[in-house]
């Protein structure tokens, strides 16, 4: 008879063979997985008996958090053994404290008064009576008898969700009291991308994060459905409070949303230095005016904090992105009814067309109206390019930012003028004035048909954007010397080029996209 082993898959018990492997789980459990993410594995129950200084107190209003005292034992000690576990109703309150109980414990109280400050957590005795032991809470600072131990009985403070204690009042109840596991820190750990791992009793294995977006921030959770594209949030940065993706660093995005950056929060950093990035929150932060909140972790917050720098987490996502962009009219109405939506459509509408505009953008404002009006071009209007990523990296981010083509997959490219075999672009979004573009993969011998170039800093006119229908063995793309043109890449259907003029209007399209 083949024995089992019982693993936790994203917080489900499952029972498998033993020997079985990563890959053989998620075949058994039907579990997709994108290829190439991180999966995070606690082995048995190690962190259960993990150290922890701080505690979750879950109250009929809300959470917030605690750290103990290390240097009074005892007082920790009843903490752990008599309070931990129980549930507590608050008995008295006053303009300065609040105390939950009674509960018999074995502290000796003492007559004396003491100072305590806001936010201590404090153990006090009714009747000075060890029997009626209370867990007061310091709501101001404020002089004393509670009934405490002579050193006053502090145990604890509030390290967040102080906003909860100042709406608690008389007859309010705490429901659970648990550790804080610190993950991140677990030595006994895995984060792997190999199926073949084998798998042992007692595992927890977390494959997936998902997530709410909020509906009072459209444009952030736009920000953040064009960051992770296909599902995949990377961990470019990481620190004790948070993880953090710096794909869009620099892209604007409004503010929209203030709130406390609770764990498992998703913010979109909206001013100053790391304009753009991505922030998901592993341990309570306050608010700040420079984070828009776009949404909550709701499943698999343990991923990413067991995550390490360079991870990729698979993303899963409500509302899912709705994106008509780069898509045709029968595409697009498929869509649109799968999402119950009304769809109208204007510019080009023969059957070949291809999607390039919606209105309005954002799926938060496409789901309240429940309709999208699209803008169709011809196929022969849409540039399709293969950037040289690993020879201009920094040339191909800026032409990227100029165009919004980091978030969104086509891009309007004006034509600026065109002569001989020669066509520039000048893009809607001006950045040269904060954006440095030094020479980067400039040309040695030969610029190629379709190649596309940017001007960069060795001339005063630079910026500008260009490609060429033949080539050229003296000048670049946007017709300045060699040593003053990037090379990018290369448009891979140039003839579509023939006979535009100025003031006409191309669209471009990444292809053969680099995985992240």
């Amino acid at each position: 008879m083949t024995s089992t082993i019982t693993v936790e898959l994203n917080e489900v018990s499952v029972e498998i063979e033993e020997g079985a492997s990563l890959g053989d789980l998620l075949t058994k459990t039907q579990t997709s997985c994108i290829s190439g993410a991180t999966i995070g594995i606690v082995k048995g129950d190690e962190e259960k008996e993990e150290q922890t200084t701080e505690y979750s107190i879950q109250t009929n209003k809300g959470e917030f958090k605690i750290e103990v005292d290390t240097e009074k034992p005892e007082l920790v000690s009843t903490w752990l053994g008599q309070i931990v576990g129980k549930q507590l109703r608050a008995h008295w309150a006053t303009i300065d404290a609040l105390a939950f109980g009674p509960i018999p414990t074995n502290i000796t109280p003492d007559r004396g008064t003491f100072d305590y400050q806001r936010y201590d957590l404090v153990f006090g005795a009714g009747g000075y009576d060890a029997k009626n032991t209370y867990v007061v809470v310091s709501k101001n600072r404020h002089t004393a008898s509670h009934g405490a131990p002579a050193d006053g009985g502090v145990f604890a403070r509030v390290i967040s969700g102080k906003n909860i204690i100042v709406k608690l009042e008389q007859g309010d109840t705490i429901n659970k009291i648990e550790p804080v596991i610190r993950w991140e820190t677990l030595t006994d750990k895995i984060t792997t991308t190999d199926m073949n791992t084998p798998l042992e009793n007692g595992m927890k294995i977390f494959t997936y994060l998902s997530m709410e977006l909020r509906k009072d921030a459209p444009y952030g959770a736009e920000h953040f459905l064009g960051l992770i594209g296909d599902g995949i949030i990377k961990v470019d940065d990481i620190s004790s409070s948070y993880v953090a993706d710096n794909l869009l660093n620099g892209e604007d995005c409004p503010f929209e949303s203030l709130d406390s950056r609770l764990e498992g929060a998703v913010a979109v950093r909206n001013k100053g230095s790391g304009l753009g990035r991505v922030f998901i929150y592993k341990d309570d932060r306050p608010s700040s005016i420079v984070h828009s909140i776009v949404g909550n972790v709701n499943k698999g917050i343990q991923l990413v904090k067991l995550a390490e720098k360079g991870n990729k987490l698979e993303v899963r996502v409500s509302p899912e992105r709705i994106m008509f962009q780069g898509i045709t009219i029968d595409e697009a109405k498929e869509l649109a009814e799968q999402k119950g939506l009304e769809i109208t459509f204007d510019g080009y509408i023969d059957e070949d067309a291809i999607i390039v505009e919606q209105l309005p953008f954002t799926t938060m404002q496409i789901i309240e109206a429940k309709k999208v009006s699209v803008l169709c071009i011809p196929p022969k209007q849409l540039l399709h390019i293969n950037f040289y990523q690993d020879k201009a990296p920094i040339t191909i981010e800026y032409f990227q930012h100029a165009l919004r083509l980091k978030d969104r997959p086509i891009a309007p490219l004006p034509v600026h003028f065109t002569y001989e075999n020669t066509t520039i672009f000048k893009t809607i979004k001006r950045v040269e004035g904060y954006k440095e573009i030094m020479p980067e993969n400039t040309p040695k011998d030969v610029v190629l048909s379709g190649e596309v170039g940017v001007t960069n800093q060795a001339s005063n006119q630079y910026g500008l954007i260009g490609t060429k229908s033949l080539e050229d063995n003296r000048y670049g793309p946007t017709g300045e010397k060699f040593h003053a043109t990037n090379i990018i890449g290369i448009v891979r259907d140039i003839e579509k080029l023939d006979g535009v003029k100025q003031g006409d209007v191309m669209y471009v399209t990444e292809v053969e996209k680099d995985e992240r």
